[in-house]
C-alpha cells in the first residue's frame, strides 16, 4: 500500500512560481511511477507531468513543456513539481498518483493510489 500527501499549492499571480511535494509511505514507493494530475472546475481530471520509478523518463503535456518540472528523491519518498510562469489557466486541484507500475502512465483510471489534492489558484 501507499499513501500520498500532497502540500505546497497556495494562490500566485499569474508569472509566479510554486513547489508542489507528493509525499508518501510505503516501501514499494521508489519502484513506482508518479504523476501529477489537476482537476479544474467543471473539467476533467487531466494528466499534468509524470516521472518513471528511476527518474530517467519524464513525460508532461504540451502546454506546461517548458514551464513546469517533475523529479523525484526516492530517498525521501517524495515527488516535486515545480511550477513557473504560471498562468490563470493552471488554476485547478492538483493530484499526485502512483500507477503501481515502474512507466510512466496518462490515464488517470489507471492509478491505484492518490493524494488529496491541493488547490493551486494563477490570479490574472
Amino acid at each position: 500500500q501507499v499513501q500520498l500527501a500532497e502540500s505546497g499549492g497556495g494562490l500566485v499571480q499569474a508569472g509566479g512560481s510554486l513547489r508542489l511535494s507528493c509525499a508518501a509511505s510505503g516501501r514499494t514507493f521508489s519502484s513506482y511511477a508518479v504523476a501529477w494530475f489537476r482537476q479544474a472546475p467543471g473539467k476533467e481530471r487531466e494528466f499534468v507531468m509524470g516521472i518513471s520509478s528511476t527518474g530517467t523518463a519524464i513525460y508532461s503535456r504540451a502546454s506546461v513543456k517548458g514551464r513546469f518540472t517533475i523529479s523525484r528523491d526516492n530517498a525521501k519518498n517524495t515527488v516535486y513539481l515545480q511550477m513557473n510562469s504560471l498562468k490563470p489557466e493552471d488554476t485547478a486541484v492538483y493530484y499526485c498518483a502512483a500507477s503501481g507500475t515502474a512507466s510512466v502512465l496518462s490515464n488517470p483510471t489507471l492509478f491505484a493510489y492518490w493524494g488529496q489534492g491541493t488547490q493551486v489558484t494563477v490570479s490574472s
